[in-house]
């Protein structure tokens, strides 16, 4: 059994934005085409009202393809971490054997969650804006996923130059600025205090929040707008339905009391949804943006990415010789 420790990932990772966005690109085709198998996630609650936002969630995955890989993602989300200054997801990935099924690695999944998040978000606003690449991005909510999202981001589009950052607690925000200004030096990040007014400014927005219930609409967007909906809860289902939308699963997205899920109980269909990602990456569908009507990227967060970034990870420390072997692990 090799495990790798959180130290060991970002090694592994670091500096390789590109290549994390091509992976996660060639893993949605191979799902759109069929040759995934992804079970709904099985999500943990608990009986407490202390632990009413917290969950733990269950995603097995199969990605098949020139080089097949099967796990399973056990990720925490405790919100009430950030107010106590830890991350609010931790997370631990199960790599298994094709050959006899046995694990063969315990990787820590954290990092590999945020990173594919960020590329599926890189990489659908590098797809959804083609024809006019934005040079500036709203980020709503100043954490971790965000922070990536812009790191990838300034990967996917070239000519970023700015992102204005906004949280319901201004001083989160101002802090995340010099994180931003450290990890993206070539982006000018700032925070403002006026939502509105920011929606209306800028063309690309992301989304990743802690909301458990929708929270804003897209009234005050501007006539091209993308929105990265990565946190899948913020918006009311009217904006859904009002909005071009984009998943990369609809069966996975429209649940679980996503917007998405509230859009298709309200409308009684999932008709609004226009297309997957993985068939617009493959040709197989196309999005016409209509004036006036924003386009909505829902990504449900599939855990096929996630064993796709950790096989990846696990064969490069294999060559490394990163990690901690724990020999007899299976053994009597």
């Amino acid at each position: 059994m090799l495990i790798l420790r959180r130290a060991d990932v970002t090694d592994v990772l670091s500096g390789r934005e590109t290549e994390i966005i091509d992976l996660v690109a060639e893993t949605y085709r191979l799902h759109d085409a069929g040759q995934t198998s992804l079970p709904h996630s099985t999500f943990l609650r608990f009986p407490e009202e202390r632990h009413s936002r917290d969950r733990i969630i269950g995603l097995p995955a199969y990605r098949g393809g020139e080089r097949p890989v099967a796990g399973m993602k056990w990720i925490a989300s405790f919100p009430g971490n950030v107010a106590a200054g830890t991350e609010r997801a931790s997370a631990a990935i199960v790599l298994n054997s094709l050959d006899d099924g046995r694990p063969v690695a315990f990787v820590e999944g954290a990092v590999i969650s945020a990173r594919r998040t960020a590329a599926s978000a890189a990489l659908a606003a590098r797809e959804l804006t083609a024809d006019n690449p934005p040079t500036g991005v709203l980020l709503i909510g100043c954490g971790v996923i965000n922070l990536e999202i812009l790191r990838f981001l300034a990967a996917a589009l070239p000519g970023l130059r700015e992102a204005a950052l906004y949280d319901t607690d201004t001083a989160r925000a101002e802090a995340f600025a010099e994180r931003c200004a450290e990890a993206v030096p070539g982006v000018k990040a700032y925070p403002v205090t006026e939502l509105s007014a920011a929606l209306g400014e800028h063309r690309l927005v992301s989304l990743a929040t802690t909301a458990a219930q929708p929270h804003m609409d897209l009234s005050a967007c501007g006539p091209d707008t993308t929105v990265l909906h990565i946190s899948l809860r913020d918006l009311t289902a009217e904006s859904i339905l009002g909005a071009a939308n984009v998943v990369d699963d609809v069966d996975h997205v429209c649940r679980e009391n996503t917007s998405l899920d509230l859009a298709q109980r309200l409308s009684g269909g999932r008709d609004f949804v226009d297309a997957p990602i993985g068939a617009l990456l493959r040709g197989t569908a196309t999005l016409r943006r209509t004036p006036g009507r924003p386009v909505v990227y829902s990504p449900f967060g599939l855990g096929v990415l996630d064993m796709a970034l950790a096989e990846f990870v696990r064969e490069e420390a294999e060559r490394r010789g990163l990690g901690v072997r724990v020999e007899g692990f299976m053994s009597a």
